[in-house]
Formats: C-alpha cells, structure tokens, sequence
C-alpha cells in the first residue's frame, strides 16, 4: 500500500529501489507517528471536517496501534511502503469509511517531518540523561581522586603535574559543551511542522497551533516552506550535537588506551573488562574504549554526510531527504550505547596511586621549581636559566609537590562550580 497511488502499479524494480530500507528504519517511527495521528484527528474535529464520534473513534483505534507498538507487536511488512501506509492501512481495517479520513489536511511531508521531530525531542533528551550520568560519574571520581597526582604531557614529552581529579574533571566540564549544544538541537527540533502539508499550507481552515499544544511542541513551524526545509536541518544539527558528545567519548576513550599500556601503566581496568589474544596468553586488551573511540569517530562525520546529503537542494521537497534516517538513527543508537558503555567502564578504572615514584617524573616539576624562585624575587627569566642549568648539570631537585590554588588548578578544581554550570544548563 502506498499512500501516493493512483491505482496504476509500479515497477517492483522502481518500488523496491525507492523503498529502501524505510520500512525497518521507520519503526523508530512508529510510536511518533501514532501519537501525531491523535493530535491530528482530534483537530480535524475540533474545525468540523470529522465529527466528534468520528475522532474519537480514530484515536481509540490509534491508541490500539500505539499499544501494538510500544508492546513490539507492531511490523511493516513488504507490501507496505512506510509506517505511515501501515498505520493508514489498520485504521481503515478498523474504522473503514472513517480510517480513510485521518489523512485530510495533511500531507506525508508533514506527517514524517512531524514524526521526526518528535522522534528527535524523546532521543535528545535520553541522551542528555546520559551524559548528565556520565558527568556526575567523572565528579565523583575527581573528588576521590583529587589528591592523586598524574604526569601530564605535551607533545607526548612529560611536562607538568597533573592529577586524576583534573583529568577527571576536564572530561566533565567538557561534558558542559556538549550538553549546550545538544540543548540547541532541542530547541530546534521542539517547533511543530505539522499542518505545512507538501510545503505550502492547506487550504482548510486548519488549528495549528491546537496540534503544537496537543503534541507539547514548545512553539510551530508558521511557515510552511520553512517547515519543508527543516527536514535535513534539524538532523544536521542533532548531528552535530551528537558528534561533539561522540568527540569527547573519542579522547577520553583514546587517554584510557594510552593510560593503560604498560608503557605509562596510569589505570588498570578488571580482566573481565577486558579481551585476550589468541595466541599471546598475557594480553589484556582494552577493546571496549578501542570500539568506544572508532564508533564515536564514526559518528563525528554524520554532520558531513549530511551536508553532502542537503546542501545542494532548492527549497521543496526531496526524496533525497528520505536517505538521512540512514545516517541520523543508528548513530542515535550508537552513542546511547558507547555513553553506556563509558560509564561502565569508567566505574571500574581502577587509578596507580604511585606513579611519580619513578624518577623519569622529577622533571615534571621544573615549573614549580621555578616558580618558587620566582617568589622568592629572583627574576623569571634568571629563574628559569638558573633551573634549566641544574638540569643540565644533573643537580636539579624536585619538589614533588604541588601549590597550585587558582581557580580550576590542582589543589583547587572548583569542582562545584562545574556541577553548577551543568545544572544551570540542563
């Protein structure tokens, strides 16, 4: 069933080409499409082109149909082109006469730009609880670890002292980006298209702002063409909500794999949590935060594939656009998965409490040395000569200890204020 035809057949070929995989992605659809359906007929009455029996009838009948959904005992099977043929085609089933109503004053355009808008609202918003999971995580862990010192580096040299509550923190308050942008995304997805039709209106005297109410959309979509050309770019946003998040999942990912080399030997991580090799019996290998970071880089050029997708389109509608819940749904899926995944690994990391005992880590603190000269009086760039000459004659003796009190610095991580910038963002 197609909701398009005419009554004069298509080629399996053209059909089958143009249908994609739609019917499988569509189910990500399905409960959206359903519940938009509702607002629908029930504004269909409240403007008179149903009848209140009517209506009611429809949305019962949708009510069945979200039930089947949400209870996974809803399919699209090969004679159907879409999720919204399908559901067209039950409540006709169920309603006859009636069924064939729901879809006056609306086109598939707007019903799929409905669907997806919706769609993207319930999935931002589960991602951004799982980020604020991650980020409560990664606090937590710095306030226990605040006092554990770690080398840092730059250009892969050793540098300056470091500390896990700061590395822990700077993934959190990095979280705080992502949740900005992701906070974006929302507020673009969270405006109603329904009622834009094919792209240009209706001609009925349709309620638009009741169906905005009725499906909690923070505001419509009043222009119709405008509605239109969200579609490419509310997933282009969404996408890059998503990579920046994917971004910040690829470094932490890509620190843990370093961190756990025998070579720096910072973390460790429980045998179950890792794999093995088939023929090297000690490896213990960090495959987790190795997928972590190749699927979070994956995920980083979705903004790109789309651009690619729309950027060369006139305004109107497109099929083309039908190619982007290719990219926009399982990238989705897979963040939610890697976010779950971080979380669960960055529980069980267990932190080397002894690191800087090696001697290859007193030059971590030439800076400190420094520092204190200059406190002293001594001027900076005499300080500096001076250490870097102790240095060279192998007489240079490190402090192993740090004073740092600024806001953000070791000894003061100002870890609340992070907690608030986050609250204050969510």
């Amino acid at each position: 069933m197609k909701l398009w035809e005419k009554g004069i057949g298509t080629d399996e070929k053209i059909s089958a080409f143009t249908v994609g995989n739609d019917r499988e992605l569509d189910l990500h659809l399905a409960k959206y499409d359903a519940i938009g359906s509702m607002a629908h007929a029930k504004m269909l009455a409240k403007i008179g082109l149903v009848s209140q029996k009517e209506a009611d009838d429809l949305v019962k009948a949708l009510e069945e149909i979200l039930s089947d959904i949400e209870n996974g005992n809803f399919a699209i099977e090969a004679y159907f082109e879409d999720v919204h043929s399908k559901i067209e085609f039950l409540l006709i089933e169920k309603l006859g006469e009636t069924g064939k109503k729901i879809h006056t004053a609306r086109s598939r355009n707007d019903q799929v730009l409905t669907d997806v808008h919706l769609y993207l609202k319930a999935e931002i918003s589960e991602i951004k609880k799982l980020v604020k999971s991650l980020f409560d995580l990664l606090l937590d862990r710095s306030e226990a670890t605040k006092n554990i010192l770690l080398p840092g580096y730059t250009h892969l040299q050793i540098a300056m002292p470091s500390s896990f509550g700061m590395w822990f923190a700077a993934y959190a308050e990095t979280l705080v980006d992502d949740m900005t942008l992701l906070n974006a995304a929302f507020k673009v997805v969270d405006q109603n298209p329904l009622g834009s039709a094919a792209g240009y209106g209706s001609s009925f005297a349709i309620e638009r702002t009741f169906t905005t109410n009725e499906l909690g959309f923070a505001d419509l979509k009043y222009n119709p063409i405008a509605a239109q050309m969200s579609r490419g770019k509310s997933e282009k946003m969404t996408a890059f909500a998503l990579s920046s998040v994917a971004a910040t999942l690829s470094k932490l990912s890509m620190d843990v794999c370093l961190y756990l080399s025998q070579n720096f030997n910072f973390v460790s991580l429980p045998t179950s949590l890792t794999t093995g090799s088939s023929i090297m019996p000690h490896k213990k290998n960090p495959d987790v935060f190795e997928l972590i970071r190749g699927k979070s880089n994956k995920i980083q050029a979705l903004p790109y594939e789309i651009t690619l997708l729309t950027n060369n389109l006139p305004s109107g509608y497109h099929r083309d656009f039908q190619l982007l819940k290719e990219g926009i749904f399982p990238a989705i899926e897979t963040l939610k998965s890697c976010l779950e995944m971080t979380v669960f690994g960055i529980e069980n990391l267990v932190v080397n409490q002894d690191i800087l005992s090696d001697k290859k880590y007193d030059y971590l603190f030439t800076v400190d040395a420094l520092n204190e000269l200059v406190s002293s009086g001594i001027p900076f760039r005499t300080a500096y000569r001076q250490v870097a000459s102790d240095i060279e004659n192998g007489k240079f003796v490190s402090p192993k200890a740090t004073k740092h009190t600024h806001e953000g610095s070791i000894n003061n991580l100002c870890l609340d204020k992070i907690a608030a910038k986050m609250e204050s963002g969510i």
